[in-house]
């Protein structure tokens, strides 16, 4: 396997490079300390795995792993931060990332996230991620806050199951403004399927689930 490891404190870079190259002696390190640098290595060798710095001190690391998913989309990033909000760490995510973990963590969570992230799995520091869902439920809570009375009507009419039909009877409107209505809570609420909408549903204890 081959590890580019990049971020702009030398010292950082050659100590997790040493404990990278004993603890999976079979793979060969590849350091970086700009975006620059990066993208060198990764037009001349053949990378498996980037550990990427958020705040590099010449560009972002997010504008970075953007460029890099971009020009090799196979490519497999795990960001290894200082920075542990929920914030942060979603808008990580979001550029393609298969991998969080902060720079506290133990050097055998760096080696589990490798290992996880290799085989196409994604990987969050366990206590990352626990903030993150909470703050995407706290997100989701407010977005709820903000739906007109007929977009929750809507929203809960589809959760239980109506049709646009039933909910256009039940509601004393037209099929089109059932249509209407379900796209504009949908982009409220940041979702795309019916299914996610049953999915936040449940979580915000609008919907009970028969077990």
């Amino acid at each position: 396997m081959r590890i580019l490891l990049v971020d702009d404190h030398a010292v950082v870079r050659q100590g997790y490079s040493a404990l990278l190259t004993m603890m999976l002696p079979e793979t060969q390190v590849d350091e970086a300390e700009n975006a620059q640098q990066a993208l060198k290595v990764l037009g001349q060798h053949t990378v498996d795995l980037v550990i990427l710095d958020i705040n590099l001190e010449a560009s972002s690391g997010l504008t970075l792993a953007s460029r890099m998913l971009r020009r090799w989309p196979a490519l497999k990033i795990i960001f290894f931060s200082m920075f542990d909000e929920p914030s942060v760490v979603q808008r990580a995510m979001q550029t393609g990332a298969m991998g969080y973990i902060s720079k506290r963590s133990s050097p055998d969570t760096m080696i589990d996230a490798i290992k996880t992230v290799r085989s196409g799995k994604r990987y969050i520091e366990h206590s990352l991620a626990i903030q993150l869902a909470t703050h995407q439920m706290q997100e989701n809570e407010a977005v709820c806050d903000q739906l007109t009375q007929r977009e929750f009507d809507v929203f809960i009419g589809i959760a239980k199951g109506l049709d646009r039909t039933q909910l256009a009877d039940t509601l004393n409107v037209s099929s089109k403004t059932i249509s209407n209505t379900l796209t504009q809570l949908k982009s409220k609420l940041q979702i795309h399927t019916n299914t996610e909408l049953v999915h936040l549903a449940i979580e915000q204890g609008y919907l009970k689930v028969a077990v």
